[in-house]
């Protein structure tokens, strides 16, 4: 049972655990002491000093923030003592001596609690004569974060929030006394996936928002509960708009999920809603493939739809490739379009090829109860398997990072990279690429004390199984870029310790499209396509005698494409040639196969389609997302889209009616309640077993130089929530490359020194890092990378590429290279 203490505050009894704050005890009775430095996710510091109150018995007055409640104290705040009135008045008093007098054109206008708290507490009258200390402003902190340094209350969020939170401590104070000033290192900007954060904690208009800076005041914004659409992390954010425009996106609280933080990205990455690039009418290619698709009329869009997909009336051979950006509402309409209407299951949500094995791991995966953020704060172990948090879901990361600065969880990690992991990794066990499954197999093993294969387990494995084996509920995160069979391997491993397993996908909506059956072989609600009953009850629920036989993975379908087996692809917000690693493949497909596709912005590969069709983005509708937890969460529209956007589900209720079909319902609500007759079941399939790796032989060195290609974007890339954000594309981490020390060493190359890679007929020049935390046999290569005038998608270079240091004088990343020549 937790110990308690009982004291007073202003006359009013409360008993709280031991430990509690007084500031956070005087909250719970609803009483507010004024304050700047405090923060409820940051240490206590006491730098302000505005939260005095007086304790009876004590011989001065005390800092609410730092000071813990006791029992049996009585406790005064400004509200019930002169003492702590007066002291506070002071305090304000030598905060607005140097504090300009510019809260009408500060951006902090309206929401600034040292102005409400000078109109509240403070002396209407200054005695303060002199002239106010003046700085330069504003000192660009980075390219999104501008300071005003005589705005500066020396408060130290910011720095705390750098320093504890998030790990980037570039920004600092500096000097002492009256010069003390935020600052950074000349030779250090400040670079950090979370800059936005310090910008809305900041409690005065210190820190601004180079996009926000003067474009408006609280209250001429319009705010609306959002999701973010930036990753699966699933963030709650708050939209404001100004006369139908996108002004900010702020960090909501949610404790559960994101606490009170999200990333630059998902803060700043709304230009894409205004770029010039965004689809704003459908697009139609006449039948003359030699010419461009040009603006058309719905009326027309939609009937050369429907002669696409049924020409004679009856419905040609099409497959459907949602990718990761459709709410759920818009996911499961997908499917059932699919299988319905174009009678078709060769549907995917994914844009990799994905291993053979993972469709029925993620079966056995969704009826499962598996790990959630505070699993993750509370295991004594997690391990994360194929998963680079920062850079593919940087709200888990801060949630790692605070797992392992307040309760010491030991992270290990299970890849060929640990990427921004590596600082805090207690244990690391590097594979080649792809090759997870069998070092989890392996912890497995160590794990049965009895089994002929426990000793025969390396020192290194051993000790982690021991570990995984000492705490109770362990996590293992699992990001889709694992190998075969490492997802059922890490769910075999979870369950044999009593612990939780999550899949950790990268793009927004992947669990929820998961959960809606977005696969082929899976089906709404859980339910699978190789189960006879489970089979029937969707087919009766959909008005069908049969669902259509079970289809095929986005590498089985782009091949039939190519052959001209698959007459059409409908994409649902995918861009194939950016995403997918086979650009040959991805090139027939898209030459031979007629393309459909919605989108919200123009991009490469709506430039091959032959009817396109402008979509709404998620800041301008409504639906339901499902985070990376099997977290649901449903979100308003925070502005309208262009006039003539449509949602996903819109599109395709009318182009299923025009080919006399009714897909029962024509609004939201309709949907949800379509979803709900195949709610989940309680269903949790078995893990798939283990490969029998006996025959396979270790790989041998057949004496060539090529290395394993280690390929992932970093958070912020080319991609879609980057178009029309300058400010937030330059605060992307500069692309590079990661070998390990034994792979440098031969090629005489050191941190900074420039490579290249060469795959296939595909180059890439940049400098590299050398690190121990990339695996001895493998090099990372960051896909769609923001460098100017480098290949469009490293991942074209193949699995298998060689590495040559660039001598002095030859050419070096900016200059173009020949791609997929």
């Amino acid at each position: 049972m937790t110990d308690t203490v009982t004291l007073t505050i202003d006359g009013k009894e409360i008993t709280v655990p031991k430990g509690t704050l007084l500031i956070r005890a005087a909250e719970q009775l609803g009483t507010i002491i004024p304050r700047f430095c405090d923060h409820p996710l940051l240490d206590p510091v006491g730098a302000c000093r505005q939260c005095i109150v007086e304790v009876e018995g004590q011989r001065k007055p005390m800092t609410a923030c730092t000071t813990e409640a006791a029992d049996g104290w009585v406790v005064n705040t400004h509200l019930t003592s002169d003492v702590a009135r007066t002291a506070q008045e002071g305090q304000l008093e030598f905060l607005l001596i140097n504090h300009p007098l510019d809260c009408p054109m500060c951006d902090k206008g309206g929401e600034c609690p040292l102005q409400d708290q000078a109109m509240a507490h403070g002396n209407h009258h200054s005695r303060f004569v002199d002239e106010k200390r003046k700085y330069d402003k504003p000192v660009a902190v980075s390219a999104q974060v501008l300071l005003d340094r005589e705005r500066c209350v020396l408060c130290a969020r910011c720095t705390r929030f750098s320093d504890q939170v998030s790990g980037d401590p570039f920004i600092e104070l500096f000097e002492r006394g009256a010069l003390e000033q935020v600052a950074i290192y000349e030779d250090e900007p400040y670079e950090s996936y979370f800059s936005g954060n310090v910008i809305q904690i900041c409690p005065v208009g210190a820190l601004t928002s180079t996009s926000y800076r003067f474009k408006a005041r609280p209250f001429d914004l319009r705010s609306t509960p959002s999701v973010c659409d930036g990753c699966s992390a699933g963030c709650s954010q708050t939209v404001q708009a100004r006369r139908g425009q996108v002004e900010r996106q702020l960090a909501r609280t949610n404790m559960a999920v994101n606490e009170m933080w999200n990333c630059d990205k998902g803060r700043f990455g709304y230009g894409h809603l205004t770029a010039d690039t965004r689809l704003t009418s459908p697009l139609v290619r006449s039948d003359d493939d030699g010419e461009e698709p040009v603006a058309a009329d719905w009326a027309t869009a939609l009937t050369r739809v429907r002669s696409i997909l049924a020409p004679d009336g009856e419905v040609v051979p099409t497959a459907v490739l949602s990718g990761g950006r459709l709410p759920d509402e818009d996911a499961y309409v997908a499917g059932k379009f699919a299988r319905t209407v174009l009678g078709t299951d060769d549907v995917d949500f994914r844009t990799r090829f994905a291993p053979a094995s993972e469709g029925d791991a993620l079966a056995a995966l969704a009826g499962r109860d598996t790990a959630t953020y505070d699993d993750v704060e509370q295991a004594g172990v997690v391990l994360t398997v194929g998963l680079d948090p920062e850079e593919e879901v940087p709200i888990l990361y801060l949630r790692l990072r605070k797992a392992w600065r307040n309760t010491k969880a030991r992270l290990v990690s299970v890849g060929a990279s640990s990427g921004s992991l590596a600082e805090l990794l207690w244990r690391r066990l590097p594979t080649d690429v792809g090759a997870e499954a069998a070092v989890l197999d392996d912890l497995a093993r160590a794990l049965d004390r009895d089994g002929d294969d426990a000793d025969q387990s390396s020192p290194m494995v051993a000790e982690v199984a021991d570990a995984l084996g000492s705490v109770d509920r362990p996590v293992v995160l699992v990001g889709e870029r694992a190998g075969d069979g490492a997802l059922a391997a890490a769910g075999r491993l979870a369950d044999a310790l009593g612990g939780k397993v999550a899949w950790v996908p990268r793009r927004s909506n992947a669990r929820g499209a998961l959960d809606q059956g977005l696969a082929a072989g899976l089906l709404p609600g859980l339910r699978r396509h190789d189960d006879d009953t489970q089979r029937a009850e969707v087919a009766a629920a959909w008005g069908l005698d049969e669902l259509p036989t079970r289809g095929r993975d986005l590498h089985e379908i782009l091949t039939l494409a190519g052959k001209g087996k698959i007459k059409v692809l409908y994409l649902l917000g995918v861009d194939l040639v950016r995403d997918v690693a086979d650009q040959r493949l991805v090139d027939k497909a898209l030459r031979r196969a007629t393309v459909i596709t919605h989108d919200i912005v123009a991009n490469a590969t709506t430039a091959h389609a032959d009817v396109v069709l402008p979509v709404t983005a998620s800041q301008e509708r409504a639906g339901t997302r499902t985070n990376w937890e099997g977290r649901r969460q449903q979100f308003r529209p925070g502005v309208a889209g262009p006039q003539l956007v449509q949602h996903d589900w819109e599109i395709l209720v009318q182009v299923t009616g025009m080919l006399g079909h009714d897909l029962g319902f024509t609004d939201l609500d309709g949907i949800r309640a379509d979803m709900a007759a195949l709610a989940p079941i309680d269903t949790t399939p078995d893990w798939p077993a283990a490969a029998d790796r006996s025959d396979t032989a270790a790989a041998a060195d057949d004496g060539d130089d090529t290395l394993t290609a280690d390929v992932y974007p970093l958070l912020l890339d080319n991609g879609v929530h980057q178009v029309n954000a300058p400010d937030l594309a330059a605060t992307a981490h500069d692309p590079h490359l990661r070998l390990h020390p034994d792979d440098a060493a031969p090629l005489g190359v050191s941190d900074g020194d420039e490579v290249t890679v060469t795959g296939g007929k595909a180059e890439l020049t940049l400098p590299v890092r050398v690190t121990p935390d990339q695996a001895a046999g493998t090099v990372f290569v960051p896909a769609n990378s923001t460098a100017p005038d480098q290949v469009d998608n490293p991942r074209h270079l193949g699995d298998r590429v060689t590495v040559a240091a660039v001598a002095s004088g030859s050419a070096t990343a900016d200059q173009p290279v020949e791609v997929n020549a």
